[in-house]
């Protein structure tokens, strides 16, 4: 089946150019000259999202945060910001790769395939995941242990394993992991995504588990490959 790409950028000679290479290595190809159109068509659910973050409406970081809610696919910044902080922003903000403008448009075609690869494996995951022979996720279940010994979770602290488990490397902020986990509750406050957090890393310290889970400071959270 042909994936579907959306490019998101007002430069229109490079949204064309895009386009037309990706038509010709056979992708189906969606276009957003603006910020408010790329949310309205990213609703069409597409396979990956290229996104430039320097628009005059609303700027790619925002699109990104404001689709990420309900858009899995691997999003590529696009752009000419090359400070370490634009990067860490631009991951804070649900980016999964950040390709730095002017490009080589093959180096771009070879890491769109690449991630595109990676979501069909990931969409093929077994129901449990083991790791280093003894800690075990099982997903069907909703348990996780380790050597056998089952690790008593809260429902909230299985929901964010599983959340961070799902997808290896991605980084997390603790605002991101607080509406995915408590979307429907008004009531709870974004610090609770921080405690839970502190309490799942103890529980797992003291089963003998690794730190499976990384902070990265000022950013966010992410699970260690």
């Amino acid at each position: 089946m042909r994936k579907t790409l959306l490019i998101i950028d007002d430069e229109k000679d490079m949204s064309a150019m895009l386009k037309q290479y990706f038509e010709l290595k056979d992708y189906n190809v969606m276009l957003a000259e603006n910020g408010i159109s790329g949310i309205e068509k990213a609703a069409k659910q597409p396979d990956l999202i290229l996104l430039d973050i320097n628009m005059p409406d609303v700027d790619g970081l925002e699109v990104c945060r404001r689709i990420r809610e309900h858009v899995t696919c691997p999003i590529l910044f696009l752009t000419a910001r090359i400070e370490d902080q634009d990067k860490l922003d631009g991951f804070s903000a649900g980016g999964d790769d950040y390709i730095v403008k002017p490009f080589s448009v093959s180096e771009l075609g070879a890491r769109v395939a690449a991630h595109l690869r990676r979501e069909d494996r990931s969409g093929q995951a077994p129901h449990r995941l083991l790791l280093d022979n003894y800690f075990m996720i099982d997903y069907t279940t909703h348990q996780v242990s380790n050597s056998g010994e089952v690790i008593p979770l809260t429902p909230k602290e299985y929901e964010i394993i599983e959340l961070l488990s799902t997808h290896p490397g991605q980084l997390f902020s603790k605002d991101r992991i607080f509406d995915h986990i408590w979307k429907m509750d008004s009531d709870a406050d974004p610090n609770t995504a921080m405690e839970h957090i502190s309490r799942l890393r103890a529980k797992l310290a003291a089963a003998g588990c690794k730190p499976y889970i990384q902070t990265v400071w000022g950013v966010g959270y992410k699970w260690v490959k």
